[in-house]
This record gives C-alpha cells, structure tokens and sequence, in this order.
C-alpha cells in the first residue's frame, strides 16, 4: 500500500519511522511546507520529500495518507485527499468544531474513502487491558472513573498551540484523549461540567462528564506540568478497582474484593514489553482495516462525539454551569 505523509513535525516523524517498520507498505512521499523537516522526515522512510501537497499527489499516486498537521489545518487536508479518492488516517482531534467534522466525514463518504481519527489511547497497552477487564467485568458493575493527563505546555512550529482558535486549547487537544477513552468505557454523555484556570505558563482543566447510564467519569488536563508527562487513571466498580500511574512502576493495579471478611487481595499485572509503540499498532491497525474491510476500534464517529464533549466543556467552563449534550434515541 502506498502511503503519503502530510506534516513533517513530531507526529509526522513518528508516523515515518513505524511505516518504515510495516510490511507491505511504500512510504509515498512526504509533505511539508519547511522543506528541511520534509526531507528529514523522508529519509526515516525512504522517500521523496515534497513542500506542495498537490505535486505529491501527482507524482506518488498514494493510495492512503496520514494527516499530521496542526488541527485548524486538518478539514481542507481530509477534503482534498478524499476528493483524490486517497484513504485518510488524520491525527486527533478530529476537527476544530462538528460542522468541519461532519463536513470531512460525508467528504470521505461520497467518494468513498475510509476515514480514520488518531485516538490512540486506545492502543496503549494499559488502557487496553484495562478496557478489557471491564468489559469482562473483572470490576463488577463500573459507576465511576478518575482520568489525568499531564504535560509540559507544547510548543509547535509557530506557537500554534497557545493560539486557542488553532488548537483547541487543553481540553481539545489533550484532554480528549481521555473523553474518547471515557466514552469508550461508559458509552454516551448526558451532560459535562467544566472549569479551567489559563495563563501565558498554563492550560489547566477539570471535567465532570455524566454518562445516559448514570455513570460518572472526573478528567483533569494540565499543559505546563513541570514534571515528566504523567497519566494515571482509576476505574471503580461494586467487586473492585483498576488503577494506573505512569510513574509507577507497575504497569497495572488491580484489586478485588473477596467475599467475607478477609482483605482484598493485590494483584499486580504487569505488562509484556511491546515490540513497537503504540503509534504502530495505531497505523497497522488502520491499514488492515482498509485491506480487510473492518471496522476499527476507534472510529471517526467516536472522535466527532469525543469533540462534541470537549466543545461542551469549554463552553460550561465559560457559562460556569453544567451544559447538556444531545443524546440520540
């Protein structure tokens, strides 16, 4: 499968080195406008570097590309590569705002594409592993989980990142990680309550997210966190509790309650040392479901509703009051 890569920063250099490690896939060129991070990226890959999208379409013929642009950037890419009948795999989130997101998803449709969104969280071996045991129920009945992320305010070619309108700001970007991977472990929203406190050192959100079901899900976001990039996260059930730290040693906590009055036994589960990050299996993924025709773990539906979330939280934080999303029937 011949693959294009568009945006040659931190993402779009982490998207070469894997698909230089896939079989069956020929890197097809790479794009970027500052034409030193194109050829750098290139070479990872062994591949032409290009600083005009249009010619490298022309000359490579891709039949699938990856977006790895700023977000504000994202719906004119998806709609050109869709209009050229290219598959795309476009980095989260999705879209700067649901009308943009829509608009990509019915682009792809009517020229019949695949549209892939970058969640990859979901590829994270401890959040994996974890969504699995609830879903066996190794916790019981879950009704409630505690999400961090931390991270140093990033920083990006042209600052892009601090200029709210091109990014989204922390909930958007960062913090929609985890409201996919909430989502994912409790279904639908019913309602969000949001406050952030925002300063030129820091973007610091917390986010009460209401589930249809009754569930509850608490995320904090931090960029400008001084320490090393942190996540952790505790999933509670009625028969006992997932916990992770990624400062800890341990990759993964599981306690589980016994029945009478003996204590509760720790049960530590570490993780196998992965052969490829995440980003790989993200891409591996996404490119057998086109092969096959399978649906993929995290879809482009899922990431316009984790955006749907994110936009309801910046705007409880602004009103400073709950904000209720639309549930459909």
């Amino acid at each position: 499968m011949k693959l294009s890569i568009i945006g040659a920063g931190t993402m779009g250099t982490t998207c070469a080195r894997n698909a230089a490690k896939l079989a069956n896939v020929q890197a097809a060129g790479v794009c970027d406008l500052i034409k030193e991070r194109a050829e750098r990226c290139a070479e990872l890959c062994g591949t032409t570097a290009y600083t005009d999208i249009d010619e490298m379409i022309a000359k490579e013929q891709p039949e699938v590309a990856v977006v790895c642009l700023p977000t504000y950037l994202h719906k004119n890419a998806v709609l050109k590569l869709a209009e050229h009948g290219i598959h795309v795999i476009c980095e989260k989130p999705i879209a700067m705002n649901e009308d943009d997101a829509r608009e990509m998803q019915e682009a792809c449709v009517k020229h019949g594409v695949r549209f892939f969104i970058g969640h990859v969280v979901r590829f994270f071996p401890n959040y994996r592993d974890a969504l699995a045991r609830v879903r066996r129920g190794e916790i019981g009945e879950p009704g409630i989980a505690h999400l961090k992320r931390y991270s140093a305010y990033p920083t990006g070619y042209d600052g892009w990142y601090r200029d709210q309108g091109k990014s989204g700001g922390v909930i958007v970007d960062l913090m929609i990680h985890d409201i996919d991977f909430a989502r994912a472990l409790f279904g639908e929203v019913k309602s969000v309550y949001a406050s952030i406190n925002r300063s030129e050192s820091m973007d610091y959100a917390q986010v009460t997210m209401e589930f249809t079901n009754g569930r509850i899900a608490n995320l904090t976001g931090y960029w400008g966190y001084p320490g090393p990039f942190t996540t952790q996260y505790e999933i509670a059930g009625d028969q006992g509790i997932i916990q992770f730290d990624s400062n800890d040693v341990r990759s993964l906590d599981v306690k589980l309650q016994k029945q009478g009055t003996e204590a509760g036994a720790s049960v530590p589960v570490p993780s196998s040392p992965a052969n490829h990050d995440p980003y790989y299996y993200e891409l591996k993924h996404f490119l057998e479901c086109i092969t096959t025709g399978s649906e993929p773990i995290v879809t482009a539906e899922d990431a316009r509703k984790a955006l749907a979330v994110a936009l309801a939280a910046e705007q409880s934080a602004k009103l400073r009051k709950p904000v209720e999303l639309e549930v459909a029937p």
